[in-house]
């Protein structure tokens, strides 16, 4: 039997500290009918991660020329699971804060046919160690992305999310800073459909993260408008189209 692929894609930028552990905890054989490779986008790195990771088993590496941003990383990333033959896609932070043990979690909703798009969710799980303006931070954007798409959302900010190949094919991102906003109103928008799975989740203990709040904002907040300008109808009403053909 041949198996479908799945690729769990890191962007990852100095996270020589934690890539190891990440890569070590994917579980390569949850499922009978799908083969699982580990691709690491290298967000032009200063340190070892390069390295780390080649050493720790990662079965893909490709290196951006210099730092672009969390948003380009992942960009490339969907762009590099295509190119690979992905039919599923799981992307994870290398920064150890999301449990790549519960991938199978994840990928379930797609695996069974029932969703495009998924987010590994905090706010329906478990939270250790995220400080109250994190929190603050995370309700706020979150909420915006419900408002926008008229919705309820839990978690528009989480680091692991599963992409079935056509979402993965179709994605937009608009700007390279950061991706989490841009991308479920993209996709939701051009109607593929979203699901939320608890994950425990555990703040970070080595290296640092890229996210400071006055640059945070004043990226992600003209990149959302932005985005909700796009037009989507048509790509939404082809969908609609295809699943009523397949009786979905």
């Amino acid at each position: 039997m041949i198996k479908k692929k799945i690729i769990v894609f890191m962007p990852a930028h100095n996270e020589e500290e934690n890539i190891s552990g990440v890569i070590a905890r994917v579980p390569r054989d949850f499922h009978p009918h799908y083969e699982v490779e580990v691709l690491v986008i290298d967000d032009g790195s200063k340190d070892r991660t390069v390295i780390v990771a080649k050493e720790s088993g990662a079965d893909h590496i490709v290196s951006l020329p210099h730092n672009k941003g969390l948003g380009a990383a992942v960009r490339e990333g969907l762009k590099q699971c295509c190119l690979l033959g992905a039919d599923i896609g799981i992307m994870i932070d290398a920064d150890n804060e999301y449990p790549p043990e519960q991938i199978p979690d994840v990928l379930a909703p797609i695996i069974a046919g029932r969703a495009d798009y998924t987010f590994g969710s905090r706010f329906k799980g478990q939270i250790q160690g995220m400080k109250l303006h994190r929190r603050l931070g995370n309700y706020t954007f979150t909420l915006l992305q419900a408002i926008l798409l008229r919705r309820w959302i839990y978690d528009g900010q989480s680091g692991m999310r599963g992409f079935s190949r056509d979402a993965m094919e179709n994605a937009v991102i608009i700007h390279d800073y950061n991706y989490a906003q841009v991308l479920t109103l993209n996709l939701v928008r051009q109607g593929y459909r979203l699901e939320e799975i608890p994950i425990s989740y555990q703040v970070r203990t080595k290296g640092q993260s890229f996210i400071k709040f006055r640059q945070y904002v004043t990226s992600v907040l003209p990149a959302i408008y932005k985005e909700m300008r796009q037009p989507v109808s048509k790509r939404k009403a082809s969908l609609e189209m295809k699943r009523n053909e397949a009786g979905v």
